[in-house]
């Protein structure tokens, strides 16, 4: 049987990277993955492959509406050929995952294919091809999380489906029905609204992007509008059913009446759940919550002392980079460091064409918690970056405590903003004021400025360009 320090199960980014963490502080170290490829949800089935189809349909969608407008001009027809944009996003994500391949050789991490099921707390049977059992000090389970549904949703795959199944659709959607106006709805919908298909999107809550800031729901509604999205807010789905290739989804809005919706697919995109299946938690000793996440301390130790937990399988934001830190976090402190995490300084980014992103508090937080507070809002329209890139929706829109000038919440709509808003976790993460930003040099003309207008209207309301 072999030994190891450290045996990660699951080799999505939170476990494959607290197995490099701990390899490379001399950790003898295994990581142990039940599918083909490493990699996870996030690059086999979530961030990566959703980013190749939204680059993709953002290059067909500039061809037929942009191009002309730049004096370029393309004769005959801009034909979409699906096949080959499903092939092109799926030689990303091989190329992706190969890429951990080779991580976890240089490394020197074992990795064992099957599912990983603890027999005890230090010991852990792989079921694959053939069933071996393996030894563990320490465990850090990385097992992530799956699509949620509702209730009475049946998911066929076919017709009715999930992020996975959206991936890799043979037709477009005549009209596709989303259910949940979150981050991997609009996401898809705007894929396949670019492609053609009409979408019609179904929110539960009074606003999509319910989590985020009101004003980036707002704005992100507006543009989701103009790009002729048809969005239901308020609206309680109560059955989805399959007739033939049709797909008919009836809901009451925010008066009680019954609105009906006829599609010929419907993603069921409601949130995603803890993934557990198969671990036999309770054999090593460790509890789950009554939400299926795995308990942890602020060390993110499980109830048995030499198992920790990571990721979308515990709690707080599922995201990718989120359960990156505490990969590392766990691997720190197994080594006797003393690391930290700032959860507030997470950002979160939905990844539509404007891109949307945040970091720290938002508005209706910062009212709740009584905080008295600032605002500095600047448009992108205002922008020589923007004009010439015709990209003109959107705002950045800095939140700062109104005694001390320390900046509370950075929130961003717009191009790029899911690549400029690391420029804000890096200012919260050295508590700059918002007048500390606002003397920074940006370059011009960039998207960047946006952030030094909306400091400088935060700090004495003097925007410069507006």
């Amino acid at each position: 049987m072999n030994s190891y320090d450290v045996a990660v199960i699951g080799s999505g980014p939170g476990g494959y990277v607290a197995a490099i963490r701990c390899a490379q502080l001399g950790m003898k170290t295994a990581i142990i993955e039940k599918y083909n490829t490493l990699g996870g949800t996030c690059l086999n089935v979530g961030c990566i492959p959703s980013k190749a189809l939204l680059d993709s349909s953002h290059h067909y969608e500039d061809a037929i509406k942009h191009f002309e407008e730049h004096g370029i001009e393309i004769p005959g027809d801009i034909k979409v050929n699906l096949e080959k944009m499903i092939a092109r996003k799926q030689a990303v994500v091989d190329q992706t995952t190969g890429g951990i391949d080779f991580l976890m050789k240089k490394n020197n991490i074992d990795v064992y294919q099957g599912l990983g099921s603890f027999k005890d707390a230090t010991h852990i049977t792989v079921s694959g091809d053939e069933t071996l059992e393996i030894e563990a000090k320490n465990t850090i389970i990385a097992t992530g999380s799956k699509p949620s549904s509702l209730p009475f949703i049946n998911i066929d795959k076919e017709r009715i489906i999930t992020s996975t199944e959206a991936l890799k659709l043979k037709e477009i959607p005549k009209h596709l029905i989303v259910i949940g106006g979150g981050v991997i709805g609009l996401e898809l919908g705007q894929v396949y609204k670019r492609l053609g298909a009409e979408v019609s999107v179904i929110e539960f809550m009074d606003r999509i992007i319910p989590t985020m800031d009101a004003g980036l729901s707002k704005e992100l509604n507006k543009v989701l509008k103009k790009q002729k999205f048809n969005i239901n807010i308020s609206h309680k789905v109560k059955s989805v059913e399959r007739v033939g290739n049709e797909i008919i989804v009836k809901a009451d809005n925010k008066k009680g009446e019954e609105i009906e919706f006829r599609g010929d697919y419907c993603l069921v995109s409601v949130g995603r759940r803890p993934y557990t299946d198969g671990l036999n938690a309770e054999a090593a000793g460790v509890k789950l919550t009554d939400r299926g996440q795995i308990e942890v301390n602020d060390h993110l130790q499980t109830s048995a002392s030499n198992i920790y937990a990571i990721g979308d399988v515990v709690k707080g934001a599922m995201l990718a980079h989120k359960a990156e830190e505490e990969g590392v976090f766990v691997a720190e402190t197994l080594a006797g460091q003393k690391p930290h995490i700032d959860y507030n300084l997470i950002p979160g980014v939905v990844y539509t064409w404007p891109e949307v992103a945040a970091v720290g508090k938002t508005e209706e937080q910062l009212k709740e918690a009584g905080v008295e507070y600032k605002t500095g809002s600047f448009p992108m329209r205002a922008l020589g970056r923007s004009r010439a890139s015709m990209d003109l929706d959107g705002f950045v829109k800095i939140l700062a405590d109104k005694k001390t000038d320390e900046i509370l919440g950075v929130h961003m709509i717009g191009a790029r903003a899911a690549d400029m808003i690391a420029e804000a976790v890096v200012a919260m993460e050295f508590r700059a004021s918002a007048e500390d930003v606002s003397r920074m040099s940006h370059a011009h003309p960039t998207f960047t400025e946006a952030i030094k207008e909306a400091a400088l209207a935060a700090t004495d309301d003097r925007a410069l360009h507006i």
